[in-house]
This record gives structure tokens, C-alpha cells and sequence, in this order.
């Protein structure tokens, strides 16, 4: 069969899937929608626009009227998609109501030592015996222990029931919008969902004076996920060692929550975290064995190679077999990425299309956003598609298959597996400094050892697990041995590399940068790429100018965590919750957070030892070895083991770049015989003459009346509202003593504890003094050379998927 190198309108190709991937990107940008109508009305023009230049001669002003179609024509669509799932969305009428539901378990449902995590699919559902119309992807946690009631009384709750998908239950539930949180280069989680097709998450409800939940039947549905619940059971009852175990399910029914926090430590400190999990590379893998073997077979039948070669034959059942893998693995992102772009390839090569590597590379990322436009928000997507285009840029074929002897065909292939991670991890480095502000310095290393170890040995026999369980024992061994080695990578010194993560125009040039040393240039032209890179290697975070500092409240949820920044020196108040055993606000915010920064902690404080305080710290200590612990920790309490304290007491002052720092409470006196932590609680003040912040923790009316007395001390035009708006704080006269122009209330979206209570939210009214809360703020920005005004993060970068709260109370003047 003959090549055809160029359809006969090859030209416009380039032009038209540049335009789709563009138009959906600015679509992403909208930070509201539009009515569907005029969605509609795009999708119109764009087709009548391509008519029209369909009668135009060629030329340069052709190739762009194309380009512009396509791009309206791609952001019309994607715009009509999201506005359709938008209305959707769950009633706010019904969010925190009683909602008793009939549905199924649809996904592998996750357990941790709180409880249960499940996505449920919604088939009816009523409350107060009436019908109501609500979305059919749930995602629903259901806990043990003690819940808060309505009236405001714990109640224990049932122990959550062994859950297998497919089964059918009627349960009672409380539902919330999807709502996450919100920081500067945070992970997107409400983006996450929107991607998942999931409008509701909640809890089930099983107190003692609610319907029990009832499984009502084992049904058929959802056979693929019943199979991985089946294999995951069964990779932990065959592997005694649960660490192996978690890695193992990740790699075989990708179950990622499976694998321990401290295994995910090492696997990214040594760059080998997207092996992990069912990633890009697995599936390509997985196709090209699966191809060679359906090809192998093929051959033997010479019926079958007279219907079809047996090279398309291999070529198609290596990717409807890739495809089924990525089903069985959890149908992830990355996989379904994978998946449309082996597809896209193979397409090509089935339609003898011999196109340029670049045409391939467009066509390939353009049928990515054209089935999931949102996956240009995700870094796996970027890393991918920048990975294979600097392969396809700077690779030539080998020239080692003519040659004679295995021994010399391994050498090339070893030779062409070093170049090619080289050339992936110089031109990557930029944009994972970008990404994520941190590359790995051991990650070259450690993936020669761990990418074929993983994809040509582990994932193989772990598989093949599932038809000889007892493989799994076998496949548990190689990953001990893999695990001896990136433990020792990991303990290097030095092994990862953090620097600030450099803005967007920065990172481009340092990816092109990159590329340019990769490829097969002369070298004059390729140390062009130096000075390109100096812009992301060199790049400082702006700090505030001598004299001045900025707050940052970072969105953490119920809990308190806020960063204070001088020229030189950052401090940090409090970290965040816990949000269950191997995730907290540490990990997941506030350490992403300084190092996009480049911030080197001088001071932690905890204000007292409550976990919404406490959650965090752990992690935060990890990552700042230099960081002095100031805080209200009795000696017994468990982070006096990773790093001894120094007692927070009033009357401690310091200077940093002529700001002042100052704790205010608690007297030394107080430590003897507090009867609850909140009134230890360490409160700072900080200042500079411009302006000041109260920072206050929990303390309750009865500090707060000590406080009152000194109202010079106190006094700020920024106070971090006290036990995050309870009714046991924010007194009259403490609020009449501080007189902030300004309050930040940190708290969840519908806490259990119905933070900020409206008592507190009025004192503040009638003083008319503006409440900011973070799940209508998100994280919130302040500065002393502006001490009226504060920045709120969702308003800075409103994206239309974010779910909008009402302010709590704004200024009436």
C-alpha cells in the first residue's frame, strides 16, 4: 500500500487544529458563562465562516480565516458543553438538608481509618417524603465516630458498611455544592470534579436517630469496577506487606489512594511519581506488547493475513487492548489522553498517512481537547504532549537494526533510552519548576532503573496476576528491590532542587530553551538555548520593599494557617488541618504554597494544639529543617518530637526589616492550669507603623477581655477573626478595643460547627466592619502599604466551574 504523504488540502491542517486547541483555551479563561443560546450562535458562524473560506483562493490570510473558524468553532462548543453541565448543579435550597436517596455504589470505594469515600449514582430521591430533582453523580464520605447535630449535640455515627460497586443502597445524605479550596498555584479541586462529571459531595448521615442505610441489592452494573474491587481484595490478601500492596493496586487496577503518603515522598523526590500510577506511559507500553502479540498471532494464519496484514491487525488490537487496560485501571485522565492519542495514530498509519511529525503531534492534541477541553488545565497534559513533541523534535530512527548480534541491539537500545530520558528530563525541567516548583536532581537516574523495571517487569507480572495470583507475590519482591533503591536516591542530599516558581512567559522559554540543547543541531545554534533558560534558573519571587510586609490567609478550610512575609524573613502562623491519616493542609497547600515562593521559614508559630491549628505542621517542619517552633504545646505533645518549641509568652518581641512582631498573649502565668487549649492560644500582632494585624487564634471572651484592656496593643486594621466566628469569641468590647477596618473569618464551606455564627457576623455589622470569609474569598492577600484593602483569590482568578458563595459582609462606606 502507498503512502500518501499529504491530503490534498494539507496546508489548512496545521492551521485548523491549531485553532481548535486555541479556542478552547481562551474559553477556559471566561470566568462566567454564557446563556447556551450564544454558544449556539458561535457554532453557527464558525461553520458558516468555513463555508465562506472555502471559496477563497490560498494565501496567508486563508490559513488564518481558517484558524480563527476553528478556534470560534472549538471555544463555542466547549462553551455550550460546560453551560449544558452548569445547569445541572444542586439547588442551593437543598445543600445541608436531609436528602434520603436510592442509588448505587458506582466507583472502588476508598478506605481510610475515618471511614469510606464512594461516588454515588443517583436513581431517585426525596426529602420530607416529596420527590426532588438533584445531579446524579454524587460523591459521598461516610464516617465513624461522633458528628454534630443539628442542635448542636455529637451523636455517634454507625460504622461504616463494607461497600462494593454495583450494589444498590438507600441511604440518608447531606449534600453540598462541590466546593475546594482556592489558593495562589494550588491544585484545582472543584476543577477536578467538574472534570469527573460530578455536581454534589456530602456525607452519609447514620446516627442513632436516623434511618439506617440499606443495602437493598447486588446488581450487574458497573461490572468493570466490581472486577477491580475483586483483583484489589485480592492483591491484599496475597501480599502481606500493605506498602507493597498499595503500590501494586496502583499499578494494576490504579487505585492510587492505595499507595502511603511516605512512599509518595520518595517516589516524587526521585522523579518517579507518574510510574506510579497508571500514567501515558503504562498504556503505551501495555499497546505496543499487546500489538506485537496480536501481530505474532496473526502471522501464524495465512487466511487471516489475506483478509488484513497482520502489521494493521497488531496495530488495532494493540490499542482496542490499551484501551481496555486504561478501563480496568480506573479509566483515569492520563489514560483516557493515552488512549485518543495512540488512536489518533493509529488511525493515520491504517490510513497509510505518512504527515509530518508535527501535523501527527497537533492532530494528536487536538483530539485530546476536543473530547475533554479541560485537560489543557492539568499539568499531566502539558508534561505529556511537551514530552512527546521534544521526542519526536530531537529522536532519528535507529540505526542499530541492520546490525548483527543481540548484545550489540541492547547496547543501542540502552544507548537510545539514555539519550531520549536526557533529552525529556533538560527539556522537562523548566516546565516542572513552572508546574510544580521542584525537579528532581536523582530523576534521570532514577528512571533509567525504574521505567523499565516498572513497565517491562512489575506491571507485566502483576497483571498477570490476576489470571495466577500467586504472581503478585513475585511482583511484590521486584518492587521491594525497586523500592531499596529509590529509598537510598531519595536519601541523598540534595536530591530534589526547589526554586520559585518562574512566571508563564519564563517557563516557555526555558521549555524552548530546553529543546534547543536537545536537538540534533550544531552546537553554536544549541547554546542558543543557555540564555533562555536563565530567566526560570535565576528567577527570585517578588518580596515586599523594606519597611513594609503582606499577609497571606491561605484557604485551607476549617482551620487557620497564614503566611506573613518581610523583605527577608517569612513567617508562618499556624498550618492548616488535618483532613484525614495521610493528608493535611501542610502537605497539600501550604508546602506547595512556599515553594512556589521560594520561601525559606524563619518563624513557625502554633498557636495552640487543636489539629485545625496543628494539622499541617508536620509537613511544614519537613520541608523548613531551619524553621524555630514557637507555640502553646504542652511538653508531651507529639511535634516535640520532630522539633522542640519554644513557649510562646507575652511580652516577646522582634524586628525583621523593620516590620514588628509582638505576642500578646498568652502571661506566663497561664500555662499553670488551663483547662482548655484555646485559651493559650499565642496572639501576635505585627506592624510597622502603616498598618497592623491581630492575629488572634481561639481565644475565647474571657482572654479577649484581658486583651481589651490594653486597647493601643491590640489595635489593627486587620484581625484575623478569633476561633474562626464561634460565639464563645469576637466579644463587644474586645471588637470595640481592636477597631479593625477589616476581619478575615478562616473557616469551611458549611462546617459542621456553622463557623461564623450570625450572632458574631452582626457585631461586626453594626461596627460596620467588613467580613471577609475564605470560602467566598478563597485565599486572601493583604498589605501593609494598603491596609484598606484585601485581595481575595477567587475574585483575582475567577474561573466559571468555581462554585460562588455570598460575602459575608462588606463595607457599607
Amino acid at each position: 500500500m502507498s503512502h500518501r504523504a499529504f491530503p490534498s488540502h494539507g496546508a489548512e491542517i496545521a492551521p485548523f487544529l491549531a485553532g481548535v486547541v486555541l479556542g478552547a483555551a481562551l474559553q477556559l479563561q471566561q470566568p462566567r458563562l454564557w446563556d447556551w443560546e450564544l454558544y449556539a450562535a458561535g457554532v453557527g458562524v464558525a461553520l458558516l465562516a468555513f463555508v465562506v473560506v472555502s471559496r477563497w483562493s490560498g494565501g496567508a490570510t486563508r490559513l488564518l480565516a481558517i484558524a480563527l473558524a476553528a478556534a470560534l468553532l472549538s471555544a463555542s462548543v466547549t462553551g455550550w458543553r460546560a453551560a449544558s453541565f452548569s445547569k445541572g448543579g444542586l439547588d442551593p435550597a437543598l445543600e445541608g438538608r436531609d436528602i434520603v436517596a436510592t442509588g448505587f455504589i458506582a466507583s472502588l470505594p476508598q478506605r481510610d481509618e475515618t471511614g469510606v469515600r464512594f461516588r454515588f449514582q443517583l436513581e431517585s430521591a426525596t426529602l420530607a417524603g416529596t420527590e426532588v430533582l438533584l445531579p446524579r453523580n454524587w460523591i459521598l464520605g461516610w464516617y465513624g465516630g461522633p458528628e454534630v447535630g443539628a442542635d448542636g449535640r455529637a451523636e455517634l455515627q454507625r460504622a461504616p458498611a463494607e461497600l462494593k460497586p454495583g450494589d444498590r443502597w438507600r441511604l440518608t445524605a447531606r449534600l453540598k455544592a462541590p466546593h475546594g479550596h482556592v489558593n495562589p498555584r494550588g491544585f484545582d479541586y472543584e476543577l477536578w470534579l467538574w472534570e469527573q462529571g460530578v455536581q454534589a459531595t456530602g456525607y452519609v448521615r447514620a446516627g442513632p436517630r436516623d434511618a439506617p442505610p440499606q443495602r437493598l441489592a447486588s446488581t450487574w452494573r458497573k461490572p468493570v469496577e466490581q472486577a477491580r474491587w475483586r483483583v484489589r481484595d485480592a492483591i491484599f490478601r496475597q501480599v502481606e506487606d500493605a506498602r507493597l500492596a498499595g503500590v501494586l493496586a496502583a499499578l494494576v487496577v490504579g487505585d492510587q489512594s492505595a499507595i502511603e503518603r511516605a512512599d509518595w515522598e520518595v517516589f516524587r523526590a526521585t522523579g518517579v511519581a507518574h510510574l506510579m500510577s497508571i500514567s501515558g506511559l503504562h498504556v503505551t507500553m501495555f499497546a505496543w506488547a499487546a500489538a506485537a502479540l496480536v501481530g505474532a498471532s496473526w502471522r501464524r494464519s495465512g487466511r487471516l493475513c489475506l483478509l488484513w496484514p497482520a502489521q494493521h491487525a497488531g496495530l488495532a488490537g494493540g490499542v482496542m487492548l490499551a484501551a481496555s487496560y486504561a478501563l480496568f485501571s480506573g479509566w483515569g485522565v492520563p489514560a483516557q489522553r493515552t488512549v485518543c492519542m495512540l488512536t489518533v495514530v493509529a488511525l493515520l498509519r491504517l490510513g497509510a498517512r505518512d504527515w509530518p511529525w508535527t501535523w501527527v503531534w497537533l492532530l494528536a492534541c487536538a483530539a485530546v481537547v476536543a473530547v475533554d477541553p479541560w485537560a489543557l488545565t492539568q499539568p499531566g497534559f502539558w508534561l505529556s504532549f511537551v514530552a512527546v513533541g521534544v521526542l519526536f523534535a530531537t529522536g532519528r530512527r535507529s540505526q542499530a537494526r541492520g546490525e548483527a548480534g543481540a548484545a550489540r541491539r541492547l547496547w543501542h537500545a540502552f544507548v537510545s533510552m539514555l539519550r531520549e530520558q536526557s533529552v525529556v528530563t533538560v527539556a522537562l525541567t523548566p516546565l516542572s519548576l513552572l508546574l510544580f516548583g521542584q525537579v528532581s536532581v536523582v530523576g534521570l537516574l532514577a528512571n533509567l532503573v525504574a521505567i523499565p523495571w516498572v513497565t517491562l517487569v512489575v506491571t507485566p507480572i502483576g497483571l498477570a496476576g490476576v489470571l495466577v495470583p500467586a504472581l503478585w507475590g513475585v511482583a511484590a519482591l521486584a518492587l521491594e528491590g525497586l523500592a531499596m533503591v529509590l529509598d537510598l536516591l531519595a536519601a541523598v542530599p540534595f536530591a530534589t532542587w526547589s526554586a520559585p516558581a518562574p512566571p508563564p512567559w519564563a517557563g516557555a522559554a526555558g521549555v524552548a530553551g530546553g529543546v534547543l540543547l536537545a536537538a540534533r543541531l550544531p552546537w553554536p545554534v544549541r547554546a542558543l538555548g543557555l540564555p533562555l533558560l536563565l530567566p526560570v534558573l535565576l528567577w527570585q519571587a517578588p518580596r515586599p520593599a523594606p519597611g513594609t510586609f503582606e499577609v497571606l490567609a491561605a484557604d485551607v478550610g476549617q482551620g487557620n494557617a497564614v503566611l506573613v512575609r518581610t523583605a527577608t524573613h517569612t513567617l508562618v502562623y499556624d498550618a492548616g488541618p488535618a483532613y484525614g491519616r495521610d493528608t493535611d493542609a501542610g502537605q497539600r497547600v501550604l508546602v506547595p504554597l512556599l515553594r512556589a515562593g521560594g520561601e525559606r521559614v524563619d518563624t513557625l508559630v502554633l498557636s495552640h494544639r487543636d489539629a485545625d491549628h496543628t494539622g499541617g505542621a508536620v509537613a511544614v517542619l519537613r520541608m523548613q529543617a531551619d524553621a524555630r517552633l514557637l507555640s502553646s504545646l504542652e511538653e508531651a505533645h507529639p511535634l516535640q518530637g520532630v522539633r522542640r518549641s519554644q513557649r510562646c509568652q507575652a511580652g516577646q518581641q522582634w524586628t525583621w526589616d523593620g516590620v514588628e512582631f509582638a505576642i500578646l498573649h498568652p502571661a506566663a502565668g497561664d500555662y499553670a492550669g488551663a483547662a482548655k487549649p484555646n485559651t493559650l492560644s499565642c496572639v501576635l500582632r505585627v506592624g510597622n507603623g502603616q498598618g497592623r494585624v491581630l492575629l488572634a487564634g481561639d481565644v475565647e471572651k474571657a482572654q479577649e477581655a484581658l486583651l481589651a484592656l490594653d486597647p493601643e496593643a491590640v489595635r489593627a486594621d486587620l484581625l484575623l477573626v478569633p476561633h474562626h466566628g464561634s460565639k464563645t469569641s469576637s466579644s463587644d468590647a474586645f471588637l470595640d478595643a481592636v477597631r479593625p477596618a477589616l476581619a478575615l473569618v478562616q473557616a469551611g464551606y458549611r462546617n459542621r460547627f456553622g463557623h461564623p455564627a450570625a450572632e458574631v457576623v452582626e457585631r461586626y455589622r453594626v461596627r460596620d466592619i467588613a467580613v471577609e470569609g475564605s470560602p467566598h474569598c478563597g485565599a486572601a492577600a493583604w498589605h501593609s502599604g494598603r491596609p484598606g484593602q484585601l485581595r481575595c483569590e477567587r475574585a483575582a482568578a475567577p474561573r466559571y466551574w468555581h462554585h460562588r458563595v455570598a460575602p459575608l459582609l462588606a463595607r457599607t462606606n
